[in-house]
C-alpha cells in the first residue's frame, strides 16, 4: 500500500506559478512510475508529467516548457512546478504511483488538489 498526500493547489492568476507536492508513505526510490495527472470538469483524466524507470521524465506536449517535475527521494516526495499558468490548466491534479512486482501491477492515486487559474 502507498498513501499519497498532495498539497500546493490553489487559486492563481493567468501567467502565475504554483508548486504542487506529493508525499508518499513509503520510499519512492524503487517505484516504477510516479507523477501527476489532472482532470478538468467534464473531461477525462490526462497525463501531466511522470517519472518512469527511476529518473526518466515524460510530459504531456501542452505542458512541456511550462511544467517541471522533480523529486526528492530522501523525502519520498514528488513536485510539480507549474509556470505561466493558463485558464485551461484549471483542473484537479492527482498524484499517481505505479508499483510493479513481477507480473502484478498496483496503482495508487492521491485525493487530488484543485488548481484554479483565473483569466
Amino acid at each position: 500500500q502507498v498513501q499519497l498526500v498532495e498539497s500546493g493547489g490553489g487559486l492563481v492568476q493567468a501567467g502565475g506559478s504554483l508548486r504542487l507536492s506529493c508525499a508518499a508513505s513509503r520510499s519512492i526510490f524503487s517505484i516504477n512510475t510516479m507523477g501527476w495527472y489532472r482532470q478538468a470538469l467534464g473531461k477525462q483524466r490526462e497525463l501531466v508529467a511522470t517519472f518512469t524507470s527511476g529518473s526518466r521524465t515524460n510530459y504531456a506536449d501542452s505542458m512541456k516548457g511550462r511544467f517541471t517535475i522533480s523529486k526528492d527521494n530522501a523525502k519520498n516526495t514528488v513536485y510539480l512546478q507549474m509556470n505561466n499558468l493558463k485558464s485551461e490548466d484549471t483542473a484537479v491534479y492527482y498524484c499517481y504511483v505505479l508499483v510493479v512486482h513481477g507480473n502484478d501491477e498496483y496503482e495508487y492515486w492521491g485525493q487530488g488538489t484543485q488548481v484554479t487559474v483565473s483569466s
